[in-house]
């Protein structure tokens, strides 16, 4: 099969369409024929060398993808060969077959095509999991995104919208702020001229954000931090802004705030396993009746999954970069 590889850390010039093995599926396992995956900003990193996989996952990129089931591992039940489905995975999404626990597996959403469904396992687990399962978002709450226009971002507006939750978002442009109102963000800050911290005091009646989620990290903590509600819930999930900062415990102890952080990859095939039936079972039926879609900025070939890595770091897309095999 043509996988994608990354022939050394660099630029995105080191990645490199080759034939390699065909992978088999053991016990447990899935084997699916890739129509589509998407670009997350974890390939990018991995391709720079800050972001390996999980011991025993694809060395190639790509945490999501969708196709059609080639074939089971021994013993193993799950959706039949022929089946189209798309599915959360640890690596392996650049290439053209791809081993995946059958936990990790999921039906096509009711209404969406193959290559749509490919940009929706990873934004939808992340979403769900963090806001929804670990912070507890609740109807009435207000919800602050960082990176609103993002795929993750695009994904927590409407499913925050769809709870009953008031969705606040920070972008970088103002195209980017009316995508999200479109979306159904109602509280709009641009963060390269406004404060947010200040905006969401004013935004709320100086009450706060009851959940925060957050991919800067250290550059946004202390304002995170003093941003939060009283019992609010601040999720760090990225850490584009640095890995060291200072915390006001102080301020945290008198908002009774709590500050989880996590990641999803690496998670145990057990952990994702219920975090995708989870997403079946509560996102799955919002996608069907189209109060949430997954956004795609472009569809690309496999081929130019250089240019698409340029145009992720660029950071001017809205949603997804999704490409075909």
């Amino acid at each position: 099969m043509r996988a994608i590889t990354v022939s050394e850390p660099g630029g995105p010039e080191v990645l490199r369409m080759e034939e390699v093995p065909d992978p088999e599926p053991g016990p447990g396992e899935v084997l699916i024929d890739v129509t589509a995956c998407a670009v997350n900003r974890a390939d990018v990193l991995q391709r720079q060398g800050h972001y390996d996989p999980p011991p025993g996952a694809s060395p190639y990129p790509g945490l999501e993808c969708s196709g059609t089931v080639a074939a089971l591992g021994p013993g193993t039940a799950g959706p039949k060969p022929g089946e189209k489905v798309c599915a959360l995975l640890a690596g392996g999404g650049y290439a053209e077959r791809v081993v995946v626990p059958t936990g990790q597996v999921l039906p096509l959403p009711a209404g969406i095509d193959s290559v749509t469904a490919a940009a929706v396992p990873e934004v939808a687990c992340t979403v769900w999991s963090n806001v929804f399962m670990a912070a507890g978002l609740r109807p009435g709450e207000t919800l602050l995104v960082h990176g609103g226009a993002s795929g993750i971002g695009t994904m927590a507006v409407q499913l925050a919208r769809a709870v009953g939750a008031r969705p606040a978002v920070t972008a970088g442009s103002a195209a980017k702020l009316e995508r999200c109102r479109e979306l159904g963000a109602e509280i709009l800050i641009d963060y390269r001229e406004q404060d947010f911290e200040e905006e969401m005091r004013k935004a709320t009646d100086g009450r706060g954000a009851d959940v925060i989620l957050d991919i800067m990290g250290a550059s946004y903590l202390r304002r995170n931090v003093r941003t939060l509600a009283t019992g609010g819930r601040l999720v760090v999930i990225g850490l584009q802004g640095g890995v060291r900062g200072e915390l006001e415990l102080g301020r945290l102890l008198a908002k009774r705030g709590t500050i989880i952080a996590t990641s999803l990859r690496a998670r145990p095939v057990e952990e994702k396993s219920v975090i995708v039936a989870a997403v079946r079972e509560h996102v799955w039926p919002m996608l069907a009746d189209g109060r949430v879609r997954p956004v795609i900025d472009r569809v690309m070939p496999l081929e130019e999954v250089a240019d698409a890595h340029r145009a992720m770091e660029a950071g001017e897309h809205v949603g997804k970069i999704v490409l075909t095999t």
